[in-house]
């Protein structure tokens, strides 16, 4: 059995739900699935420029949990951007 996932404090959610290649339909793209935990990760590292423990501490996990989530979420980001796909 799992250990049960931890409560993450998110403040913010995006403005937008897709980001897509421009010119191509929806329905054409593979979609890449950027959770809300991961969206507050790259928020507080990349957008607001925090250290990863004063970002950890804001989203209430450890800084190794801070770490693979930011982890995660650039991977998705990179996969979106390089593969052409959706990203939702």
């Amino acid at each position: 059995m799992s250990r049960p996932k931890k409560c993450r404090c998110i403040n913010c959610s995006p403005n937008s739900s897709y980001f897509k290649p421009k010119g191509i339909p929806l329905v054409q793209l593979e979609e890449v699935l950027l959770s809300l935990d991961e969206f507050e990760a790259i928020r507080l590292a990349d957008h607001e420029a925090l250290y990863h423990q004063e970002a950890a501490a804001r989203m209430t996990v450890s800084r190794a949990t801070f770490g693979r989530i930011l982890d995660s979420a650039r991977s998705k980001i990179a996969d979106a951007l390089i593969n052409g796909k959706a990203l939702k």
